[in-house]
C-alpha cells in the first residue's frame, strides 16, 4: 500500500469537501474511516495503524490550516462513538463517555485520533457540518440536519468507497417562504 498516495488523497478529498462545505474554523468536520477497506479488505478485518497515521497526516494537515474542528467515528464494538479533542467537547456541551478506542473495538482510525488528538476525549452524539465517509462506515446519525451529498472528484481512497456530505439548515414554511436573502423583505399581512 503507497501511504503517501493515501496521504495525499485524504488531503485532496478534505480540501475538496471543506470548500464544497464552506466550513470555517470552529466547525465539525466527522471521518469515519475504515482502515481495512482502504487497503481492499472486508470493513473490520485488516486494520492498519500505519494507514490510519498517513490518513491522519492528510486531514490534520488541512485541518489545521483552515482551523475547524474533527471528530473521528469509532467502529459498531463502541456503538460509533466519536473521538475528539477535550475543548471541542467542552464547547458544544458534549457528555465524555468511559472508553479509550482500540484497533479491536473502535478501530485503528480512531485509536490513532486519540492518541494524537490534544487532550483527546470520546463522546456518544455530535451533530457535524460535514463529513467524510471511508469505506462506508455509516456517518449519517452524526451529521446536522438536512445533511446534503457532496461530491468530491475521487471516489475512493486507496481501495475504500468514498462519501461526503455537507449539511444546511432546514427550509421552513410553506408557498409563501422565502430562502434567499436577496429578496427584500415582504409583510405577512
Amino acid at each position: 500500500m503507497d501511504l503517501a498516495a493515501i496521504e495525499r488523497q485524504v488531503r485532496e478529498v478534505v480540501e475538496e469537501v471543506a470548500a464544497l462545505a464552506a466550513l470555517t474554523a470552529g466547525q465539525i468536520l466527522v471521518i469515519g474511516c475504515s482502515t481495512s477497506e482502504v487497503v481492499g479488505k472486508h470493513i473490520g478485518k485488516a486494520g492498519s495503524q500505519e494507514v490510519a497515521a498517513a490518513l491522519y497526516r492528510g486531514i490534520h494537515s488541512v485541518q489545521e490550516r483552515i482551523g475547524f474542528e474533527v471528530a473521528f467515528q469509532c467502529c459498531e464494538h463502541l456503538n460509533r462513538a466519536l473521538v475528539t479533542k477535550r475543548s471541542v467537547m467542552e464547547r458544544h456541551g458534549w457528555t465524555e463517555v468511559s472508553v479509550i478506542p482500540v484497533p479491536s473495538a473502535g478501530g485503528s482510525m480512531a485509536a490513532h485520533a486519540f492518541t494524537q488528538l490534544e487532550d483527546a476525549v470520546v463522546v456518544e452524539h455530535i451533530q457535524a457540518h460535514a463529513g467524510i465517509d471511508i469505506g462506508d462506515t455509516l456517518i449519517g446519525m452524526h451529521l446536522k440536519h438536512v445533511a446534503v451529498p457532496v461530491r468530491p472528484a475521487l471516489r475512493q481512497i486507496g481501495e475504500a468507497h468514498l462519501t461526503a456530505a455537507r449539511t444546511r439548515p432546514k427550509l421552513i414554511g410553506g408557498a409563501r417562504a422565502v430562502y434567499e436573502r436577496t429578496i427584500p423583505n415582504q409583510s405577512c399581512t
